[in-house]
């Protein structure tokens, strides 16, 4: 069945790792009013449950003329599941006599819809088979912490003699696995598993992983008690493992996205002959959530600046209006508060080993202009800048619907100046 758009307000989504885990009752109550109305075919009931927004790019004879459109192919909604909560938009399965389809909606303060769109139902994606890449010999990887095991993908060049340079891949932002895929969001690039392969072909092993709570990286964690110190701890783990491993000549950290602000703090101090930023973020953690947020209605804008205000001071703020709980709900915020403390111009700064900065031109979700701070602040760093490069590493349009298309196109590959970039950097060290 093609796509069937209904209106959505599109509210961008960050740290998908914390998505909420129960249903909103706000959002139950207004589902069930909807399915009421909507088997009833009471269109004007429908329209007095939209926000003044929507109403305005939704008139009354327009939602009649859409709500009839979809009864006609779809027949009545018999159930709505629930399935998860991103950026205050909730997801549910819904069955519909003839179809079962995605259903997004979003409410406003007052509790109307300020979105709903209905797409295909997608089942969540499947793990990626195991490489047949003839220039990698992918074996698997574990390392047992104090917290539970690190699970990860070890890629060997096939043809290897003698020690390699090795690089440890951290992944982006977000519940992002080794392969650089979010099976929540229905993405799947295969960004370091094709990265991975490529630095195979010329002589360079690699090793990614699934961060806390993604992927088989899990454990009994609760997500009140994670802590973005957490992820570094992982990071220099790794990076010590792979130090010792006599298989190895040099060790090169590379960070993508969030990544890129791990990957900084791991490298200092630690047994580390390069870094790598690639698509890093040059602010700091609530700067960037304030810049994402700033298209959105005047009373999430306010409402999340008392919030990180309060966490600013060291305290956590328990009034959170349910349109923030998916990105400042109280148990994410601890979180949050460890994550801000960090600038990533001044700890780049802090790096006594060789850098490479690399930034796409078409990245919509990291600009260029982070790139140039980060080298501003790391003046004796490389800054490789990549015409038509975007945020999952390959060839993309500016335009924001193609460019977005390109995150789940596992067979398109990466740009090739990204690979060529890396490999001079790391045969460049010493």
């Amino acid at each position: 069945m093609k796509r069937i758009l209904y209106i959505l307000i599109i509210l961008l989504s960050f740290n998908e790792t914390f998505a909420q885990a129960a249903e909103p009752a706000a959002y139950r109550s207004a589902l069930n009013k909807f399915m009421l109305y909507y088997n009833r075919n009471q269109a004007d009931s429908v329209f007095g449950m939209f926000a003044p927004e929507v109403k305005t790019q939704m008139p009354l004879q327009k939602n009649r003329e859409m709500l009839g459109q979809l009864q006609t192919q779809l027949g009545g909604l018999q159930k709505a599941t629930y399935q998860n909560m991103e950026s205050s938009i909730a997801t549910y399965k819904a069955d519909f006599q003839k179809s079962s389809l995605a259903m997004k909606i979003s409410l406003n303060q007052s509790g109307k819809i300020s979105g709903l769109l209905f797409d295909n139902w997608k089942t969540e994606a499947q793990p990626a088979p195991a490489s047949t890449d003839p220039n990698a010999a992918e074996t698997p990887f574990e390392l047992k912490t104090l917290s539970g095991i690190i699970h990860g993908t070890l890629a060997m060049p096939a043809q290897a003699n003698g020690k390699v340079p090795v690089v440890l891949i951290i992944p982006s932002s977000g519940a992002t696995d080794k392969d650089g895929n979010k099976p929540k969001l229905n993405q799947r690039p295969d960004t370091y598993k094709l990265l991975a392969a490529a630095l195979a072909k010329n002589g360079i092993a690699s090793l990614r992983y699934d961060k806390r709570l993604v992927g088989e990286t899990v454990n009994a964690a609760r997500e009140s008690k994670l802590r973005f110190d957490d992820y570094v701890d992982d990071a220099v783990a790794l990076t010590t493992q792979l130090h010792d491993d006599p298989k190895f000549s040099k060790v090169i950290i590379m960070g993508h996205s969030e990544g890129s602000l791990v990957g900084m703090l791991a490298s200092a101090g630690q047994p580390v002959n390069g870094f790598i930023s690639v698509e890093g973020e040059s602010q700091t953690g609530d700067k960037i959530m304030t810049e994402q947020l700033k298209s959105q209605p005047e009373y999430i804008t306010k409402g999340f600046k008392t919030i990180t205000d309060s966490m600013r001071r060291g305290k956590t703020y328990d009034q959170v209006d349910p349109a923030l709980f998916s990105v400042a709900r109280v148990s994410i915020q601890p979180y949050l508060m460890s994550w801000m403390r960090f600038d990533p111009t001044r700890e780049i700064k802090k790096l006594k080993i060789p850098v490479l900065i690399i930034q796409g031109t078409n990245d919509v979700q990291v600009a260029v202009a982070d790139a140039e701070k980060l080298k501003k602040a790391k003046s004796d760093a490389k800054l490789v800048t990549i015409p038509g490069m975007n945020y999952v590493l390959k060839e993309a349009p500016v335009a924001m619907a193609a460019n977005m298309a390109t995150y789940n196109q596992p067979d398109l590959p990466i740009k090739p100046e990204l690979t060529t970039a890396v490999v001079d950097f790391i045969k460049s060290l010493k």
